[in-house]
């Protein structure tokens, strides 16, 4: 039965009306339990003093039997310094904390990858990248997430420069990966050519960046690709773009636009056979008579969080095909929680040392190739994160193709990726419903 408007924006808002009770009453979405047997106190001369001097010894020898003795390979960070937290904006560490919570709780959940939540007291970006620096030999990898733009660019390029294991951005990689999962289900369905079709940016952000790098390694035209920041469409000419903070965009402004295009937001839309929006919280951020000059068939990929720039019956009213946002409580969520936990089982099992965008690109065809399997259609594009079913297939593609560009230290066969992922996941999921039958976990 369809809804009404008035219900669907009811149904918006439950989520944020329940969560602030939810977070209260568990005071947080992570804990630390052990993983190891502990039948009695004795136990303890085995995993503590005396008997733990041994490992140290043999990992003083060779640093990397700590893959092997210890949960390195199992665990990441996940790094923030609260500076663009969620649609949020600078809200601080303290207050970003919720987030890197839930960021944590996914990678288990649906990844099987312990995390863990690391909020910096610090806005200096060189400050974060030695600190960053300094934490890695406790963790398999790094996921860095909601920092602020330029210096989100800087933080990466420097950290996958020097780090000895994998770090990503996952506002940057990790979203770059599904919004090209979205976009290969979409050509899929209104017949198009990646290599022919139109694409608007709206927003010139994280997100937005590396979707364009992204997309572009897949086969998208960069003289096809037109963006609009806060201050109109990316040209050449934009005096603006001069200065040494706006590098990123004064190179993405010479790659393309060759018609020297300039003018507000609306014009990404005009003729384009799709826009991506990560701007900021709408709704009405994008005006239906934008979308209402599209080209035939157009794909609206409205992503900013909460609230999706233009609703997307709105957007549907306008003449776009296919709408896609954030929300899990939408068709069609193009959210990176469907890539992270995946990508990163797949890079760990095969203890890979940089996570490249062909593994990403890989991440990105499986998504959209399991879709396919299910029944897509245009109010569905990729798979939800209930079919727990997918996580193992896209991470066995991300671990086949690290070890084919020779950046995993370990290999295996796809089925052996497969059923590696599928226990640790399985895992994951049956500890939480164990400790929820035993009251350990309390329903509110």
């Amino acid at each position: 039965m369809d809804l009404t408007k008035d219900e669907m924006l009811k149904r918006a808002q439950k989520p944020a009306e329940e969560a602030v009770k939810l977070h209260r009453y568990y005071q947080g979405k992570m804990q630390t339990v052990p993983k190891c047997c502990i039948r009695d106190v004795s136990d303890f001369a085995i995993w503590y003093t005396p008997g733990v001097a041994e490992p140290c010894k043999e990992i003083k020898k060779n640093p990397d039997l700590a893959y092997e003795f210890t949960n390195k390979g199992n665990t990441i960070a996940v790094v923030t310094d609260g500076t663009r937290v969620l649609g949020l904006g600078d809200i601080g560490p303290e207050a970003g904390l919720p987030v890197m919570e839930g960021k944590c709780m996914l990678f288990k959940y649906l990844g099987g990858v312990d995390a863990v939540a690391i909020c910096l007291d610090t806005k200096d970006p060189d400050k974060f990248i030695e600190t960053v620096k300094n934490l890695t030999p406790a963790f398999g990898g790094i996921n860095l997430e909601d920092i602020a733009q330029p210096k989100c660019f800087y933080i990466l390029d420097e950290l996958r420069k020097d780090c000895k294991i994998p770090v990503w951005h996952d506002d940057q990689q990790g979203t770059a990966a599904v919004n090209l999962a979205g976009l290969y289900s979409g050509l899929k369905i209104t017949g198009k050519r990646i290599e022919d079709i139109k694409v608007g940016f709206f927003g010139c952000g994280a997100a937005n960046v590396a979707t364009i790098r992204i997309l572009i390694s897949a086969g998208v035209d960069p003289k096809n690709i037109l963006i609009a920041d806060s201050r109109g469409v990316l040209h050449p000419d934009r005096r603006d773009l001069e200065d040494v903070k706006y590098d990123v965009k004064r190179h993405l402004a010479q790659l393309t636009n060759p018609q020297g295009i300039s003018g507000g937001p609306e014009k990404v839309f005009e003729g384009a056979d799709a826009v991506f929006c990560y701007t900021k919280p709408g709704p009405d951020v994008v005006k239906k008579e934008w979308v209402a000059k599209m080209a035939k068939d157009a794909m609206l990929f409205a992503c900013a969080n909460p609230v999706p720039e233009i609703w997307p019956w709105e957007a549907k009213e306008a003449g776009a095909r296919i709408v896609a946002t954030g929300r899990s409580d939408f068709p069609n969520q193009i959210n990176n929680s469907l890539i992270f936990p995946a990508v990163f089982r797949g890079t760990l099992d095969v203890r890979a040392s940089v996570i490249t965008d062909e593994m990403c690109i890989a991440a990105a065809k499986t998504l959209s190739e399991c879709a396919e399997k299910i029944g897509m259609s245009e109010e569905y594009l990729i798979p939800t994160m209930d079919q727990t079913w997918v996580y193992p297939e896209v991470a066995a593609s991300v671990g086949v193709k690290a070890i084919e560009q020779g950046v995993a230290k370990l290999t295996a066969s796809r089925d052996d990726l497969v059923k590696m992922a599928e226990e640790r996941i399985k895992a994951a999921q049956e500890t939480t419903k164990l400790l929820m039958k035993e009251g350990l976990i309390k329903s509110l």
